[in-house]
């Protein structure tokens, strides 16, 4: 009984302290000093070791400019500590006053105590950083590393170097940095995109490319490969980054991963030559059957878009010869998945697709298996508008494998065909519950779709312009662009004042997109940004807009315009750090 009492009030003890620094803590944000001063002293007093809370104390005296008393408390730790990092805040403190002099004489100080005591460098150089003395926390970085060979200021020396504008040591000690630690590999790369562009002859990229290629002569290591393949990619010179990634693979024959991950960087930037070129290689190299059969599988879906209808019978040939010599069985399901996608929705065979799935349904499936086979059943029976039958292979696959994502994807599909049958309400009930889906992708695509159908199903009470949009949307989804585009040009004749209209100039706008009439997508666009600048979609319209004016139109200087309008008009935008990097390429700014 008496453990447990005193586990109890170390506990009571504890809970209570926690809640007394986050009292002065709140105090200090507020800017209430006096208050966050009494609290932080009172916590002092409790834990002299603390030495966090003594500079909150100086800090505090700071900020009420009473500097002699600051003063007076950094001369007495001084006196008992022998920590150089007090030199700092003295020198800080003197600063304040208006006396360099002082100031740099204590900074000295400061590093001269690492002479000593090296290992004291972090924390010196830390208290540099927090007063924004840059130029001192690098000199005592680099100092301790000299004293102390084994110590490891890499990380803080590029961030420093950053900051300073030094890009060519920024990289190298990046570079320094995960020789050592490879897990910050990835680090490292989110670091370097702040300073580099998709410009390869910008100052910040050559030097980079300069930095690794002297890297791979003088220490060749594997990983200098792949930055410099990752830089390629960046710079969307795909086939430099496919010499790296052969290179690395020529080393470790035992992982092709940089390749594919490299062929599907290619496929989603529409760059079909090097694309073919890189499947063709993980084809004739791969050791492993499933990476074969997936870069197969990429393959004929990328000739399928490439291709129009004459080049189908080739495209289903080569399908077949993959079935005969690797069979119809659990090995192949993607490929068959691939295949009856293939037939139902460009060669216009959804009967014949939906007999082969059936067919690999006779298999030894996993559940998993199973349930891809049946989800693709569903999408073309959606396909073919046949939704009751669609939403008993969705509604299988939710009983099969509850609360797992591919259930959650099936519960959005049985939402998504009530929607195109004009069933708003039973919709709406299957999108609330997916509110809380784990995969934000379902969770977000639920909740847009929940928006649509609330925002515009009281407007009009037989509901005509959202089941006209929902009809349109179907149609895009079976690809009869055309006849999608004339549904939604007789909602906008129909209903030109309700709020369903934005969204039926966006659906229409990626429709004109795809058929590559840029010129009627513009026109909608501007009229979105004109008519609805205020509303949810005027990003996506500036945004879209902007990706035509640069990339079909070559209107660079318009694609600035509206990259910019996304800048400062809508800060909170997905596209906002994609529009901030492109519109400041087009500006020409240094990156530094």
């Amino acid at each position: 009984m008496r453990i447990k009492l005193l586990v109890i009030c170390l506990l009571f003890a504890v809970a209570s302290f926690a809640q007394s620094e986050e009292v002065a803590k709140s105090y200090y944000d507020d800017g209430q000093f006096e208050k966050a001063l009494f609290s932080y002293q009172k916590l002092y007093d409790n834990n002299r070791g603390n030495i966090n809370y003594f500079f909150k104390i100086v800090e505090i005296h700071q900020q009420l400019e009473n500097l002699d008393e600051s003063e007076k408390l950094l001369f007495e730790i001084v006196d008992r500590s022998g920590n150089p990092h007090y030199y700092v805040e003295l020198g800080y403190n003197f600063q304040l006053k208006g006396d360099m002099e002082a100031a740099k004489r204590y900074y000295d100080l400061a590093k001269a105590g690492i002479e000593e005591k090296p290992v004291y460098a972090y924390y010196v150089a830390r208290r540099f950083e927090d007063h924004a003395l840059i130029d001192y926390a690098a000199q005592v970085y680099e100092r301790a590393m000299d004293l102390r060979p084994e110590s490891n200021y890499n990380m803080q020396l590029a961030r420093i170097y950053g900051e300073q504008g030094k890009v060519e040591k920024m990289f190298r000690s990046y570079i320094d940095f995960i020789e050592i630690n490879t897990t910050y590999l990835n680090f490292a790369k989110r670091s370097f995109s702040e300073y580099i562009s998709e410009d390869s002859q910008s100052e910040n990229n050559k030097i980079l490319r300069v930095v690794l290629l002297k890297k791979i002569q003088e220490e060749p290591n594997i990983m200098w490969n792949e930055l410099l393949s990752w830089l390629f990619v960046q710079q969307r010179e795909y086939r430099k980054a496919f010499a790296q990634e052969k290179a690395i693979f020529n080393r470790q024959k035992e992982s092709l991963n940089g390749v594919v991950d490299l062929a599907q960087i290619t496929i989603n930037a529409n760059e079909a030559e090097i694309a073919y070129e890189i499947l063709d290689y993980i084809i004739n190299n791969g050791s492993d059957l499933q990476t074969v059969l997936k870069a197969h599988k990429d393959k004929l879906e990328l000739m399928t878009l490439e291709l129009d209808a004459r080049g189908y019978d080739e495209i289903d040939s080569s399908y077949q010869a993959l079935f005969s010599e690797y069979g119809l069985l659990t090995q192949t399901v993607d490929l068959q998945l691939s295949y009856s996608n293939f037939l139902a929705f460009f060669k216009d065979q959804p009967d014949y697709a939906i007999d082969f799935l059936k067919d690999a349904l006779n298999a030894n499936l996993s559940k998993f298996q199973e349930a891809k086979v049946k989800m693709k059943l569903g999408d073309i029976l959606v396909f073919q508008e046949k939704f009751n039958q669609a939403l008993i292979y969705y509604s299988q696959i939710q009983q099969s494998l509850k609360n797992s994502t591919i259930s959650q994807e099936a519960r959005f599909k049985v939402a998504k065909a009530s929607y195109y049958k004009g069933d708003f309400k039973w919709a709406e009930t299957q999108l609330k519950i997916l509110k809380g889906s784990t995969s934000q992708l379902i969770a977000n695509d639920a909740l847009d779709l929940k928006l649509l159908i609330s925002d515009n199903k009281y407007e009009d009470s037989t509901q005509t312009a959202l089941k006209l949009y929902a009809k349109a949307d179907l149609m895009a989804y079976q690809n009869k662009t055309d006849a999608a585009i004339d549904i939604l040009d007789e909602l906008l004749g129909a209903h030109k004042t309700e709020t369903i209209v934005d969204q039926a100039l966006l659906m229409q706008a990626q429709l004109f997109e795809k058929k590559k009439d840029f010129k009627k997508a513009e026109a909608n666009y501007l009229r979105i940004i004109n008519d609805y600048k205020d509303d949810i979609l005027a990003d996506d319209a500036y945004y879209a807009l902007a990706e035509i004016y640069i990339k079909e139109l070559n209107l660079p200087e318009k694609a600035q315009q509206y990259y910019e309008r996304i800048i400062f008009d809508h800060a909170d935008s997905i596209y906002f750090v994609e529009a901030r990097k492109k519109f400041r390429a087009l500006r020409g700014d240094s990156i530094n």
